[in-house]
């Protein structure tokens, strides 16, 4: 039940984390800058990811017990909910506008502070984490912890892995690579609703 609840963790995490909006390249931006600044980003965002993934746990099974009895309709409201979020996304691929230039280099200490409220203010992470598990039910304690875990690991390590890109290829990642991966993104969190859809 771990493994299977970790790998829930995991592409939950990967839903959230691969859509490259503005944080994303604000990543790709920090790394044109310094390796250790933009690490410090790419940790708070994960660590944000990982917070709200947690917040989630700990209402999701209060909100399962309320709803006890109503499992078919709480799944099909999650489904909704996420498909509407995976919509809003791919929607945005129409939009062409650029992000605004990176913020001023600076330590990554700054960096982790500056990235962790620009991740805080944004609340489609809280609703899309709170969403998975309402409809995934109240489960173990070990389960939960392993979602939680799963989750913030897959965003460490994909956050990393963008500014580790910007440091690398010291330029803007192009639009195609850019719509690209932020279709890639919002279709992961198409998927997790339709198995929501479609389970039970």
């Amino acid at each position: 039940m771990a493994t299977g609840a970790a790998v829930e963790g995991v592409v939950a995490g990967l839903g959230v984390a691969v859509p490259l909006g503005a944080i994303g390249v604000l990543l790709l931006q920090e790394g044109r800058r310094g390796w250790a600044p933009a690490a410090g980003g790419a940790t708070a965002v994960a660590a944000v990811d990982g917070a709200y993934a947690a917040v989630a746990v700990l209402a999701g099974p209060r909100v399962a017990q309320l709803l006890a009895g109503h499992e078919s309709a709480v799944r099909a409201v999650s489904a909704l909910l996420l498909g509407a979020i995976a919509v809003h996304g791919l929607l945005g691929l129409r939009r062409t506008a650029e992000p605004a230039d990176a913020p001023s280099p600076g330590s990554a200490a700054r960096a982790f502070v500056r990235f962790a409220l620009l991740t805080l203010v944004n609340p489609t992470t809280a609703v899309y984490f709170t969403a998975l598990i309402a409809a995934r039910g109240a489960g173990t304690r070990t389960g939960a912890t392993a979602f939680v875990t799963g989750a913030f690991l897959a965003s460490l390590v994909w956050q990393h892995m963008l500014a580790a890109a910007g440091a690398l290829a010291g330029a803007k990642l192009g639009p195609r690579l850019r719509r690209s991966t932020y279709a890639a993104g919002y279709g992961l969190v198409a998927v997790l609703a339709l198995r929501l859809a479609f389970s039970g």
